[in-house]
C-alpha cells in the first residue's frame, strides 16, 4: 500500500484560488482518498494480528479474511469506497491507478485529460469545470449546463482544431468513459450499433465546454445518461446527488435514427466495467 498523501504538501504545491477550482477538486478528493486508504491499510495489518494471534479475530476481521479468500472486496472498504463492481484483484489495481492518478495530479500539476473514471466524487469534478467558467465570464452558475464534443484524437495528440496536450480555453478535456450498447463511429462522428459480441467499446476522449443553457444548440443527438457502474442503480446522498447516475451526456446520432432507437437498445455509457 503506498502512503497516505501529503496534503499539506499537496495543498502548498496547488493552493485553493478563488479562480481555479480544481484546486479545491484535488484536496477533496485527495481526503476522500486518505481515508479508504488508511482503511484498507489498517484492515490488512489487523487480519495479520489475528492469524498471528496478536489480537481477537472480530466478526470484521473474519468478513475481511473471508472476502480475500474469495477474490472480492470486503464490506469494510466498500463502505468507504466509490461504487465498483470489479472483483478484488481488478479493484486493487484500479484503486492503485486511481492513486497514482492523483499523484500525478500533485507532483506534475492538473493534466491536460482528466481521466473521469479516477475521481471519487465525479460531480465535484463536474461542478468544478462548472464554477470556473462562470468566474471566469462572471455568470450565475445555475444558468450554466455542458455542451459536449467528441474529440476524435488519441491522448496527447493535435490537429488543428484540438490539442489534447494542453488543456482547453475553456471546459476540461476527460477520457476513460465506455459505451454499453452501441460504438462510436470516428469517420461519421455519430453513434453506430456495436459490433458482434462486443459489449462495451472505449469512447474517444470527450471535451466538455461548459455554456449558456440559452446558448446551447443540442442538435440531432442522443441524451446518454452516464453511470460510474454497469448497476445503473444507486441512492440519493444526503448532497442530492445520486451514488451511481453522474450526468446526461449528448452524443450526435446520424439522421436515419431516432433517439427512441437508442433508448430500447438501452445506451448508456460508464465511468468503469465490472472486470
Amino acid at each position: 500500500m503506498p502512503p497516505n498523501f501529503d496534503l499539506e504538501e499537496a495543498q502548498k504545491k496547488h493552493p485553493i484560488k478563488y479562480e481555479d477550482s480544481m484546486n479545491t477538486v484535488l484536496a477533496q478528493e485527495l481526503l476522500r482518498y486518505n481515508a479508504l486508504t488508511s482503511t484498507v491499510r489498517q484492515s490488512l495489518i489487523n487480519v495479520g494480528k489475528a492469524i498471528k494471534g496478536e489480537v481477537p479475530l472480530s466478526l470484521e476481521l473474519e468478513e475481511v479474511c473471508t472476502s480475500l479468500h474469495s477474490n472480492s472486496v470486503p464490506d469494510a472498504w466498500h463502505k468507504r469506497a466509490y461504487p465498483s463492481l470489479k472483483p478484488l484483484a481488478s479493484w486493487v489495481q484500479d484503486f492503485l491507478q486511481r492513486l497514482q492518478f492523483m499523484r500525478d495530479w500533485i507532483d506534475d500539476g492538473a493534466p491536460a485529460v482528466f481521466w473521469i473514471s479516477g475521481f471519487y466524487f465525479t460531480q465535484s469534478f463536474l461542478t468544478g469545470a462548472k464554477q470556473n467558467f462562470a468566474r471566469k465570464y462572471v455568470i450565475a452558475i445555475d444558468t450554466i449546463d455542458f455542451g459536449f464534443e467528441v474529440v476524435n484524437l488519441e491522448l496527447g495528440a493535435a490537429d488543428g482544431e484540438h490539442d489534447l496536450s494542453k488543456p482547453p480555453e475553456d471546459g476540461v478535456y476527460v477520457h476513460g468513459l465506455f459505451v454499453e450498447g452501441a460504438s462510436w463511429d470516428e469517420k461519421k462522428a455519430a453513434l453506430e450499433e456495436s459490433a458482434p459480441k462486443v459489449l462495451f467499446t472505449q469512447m474517444k476522449p470527450i471535451w466538455v465546454i461548459p455554456r449558456k443553457k440559452v446558448d446551447l444548440d443540442r442538435g440531432h443527438a442522443y441524451e446518454c445518461p452516464v453511470y460510474k457502474t454497469a448497476r445503473r442503480a444507486g441512492t440519493l446522498s444526503t448532497t442530492g446527488h445520486s451514488t451511481n447516475f453522474v450526468l446526461m451526456l449528448w452524443l450526435p446520432m446520424q439522421k436515419k435514427h431516432k433517439e427512441r432507437h437508442w433508448v430500447k437498445k438501452g445506451v448508456a455509457m460508464l465511468t468503469g466495467l465490472g472486470d
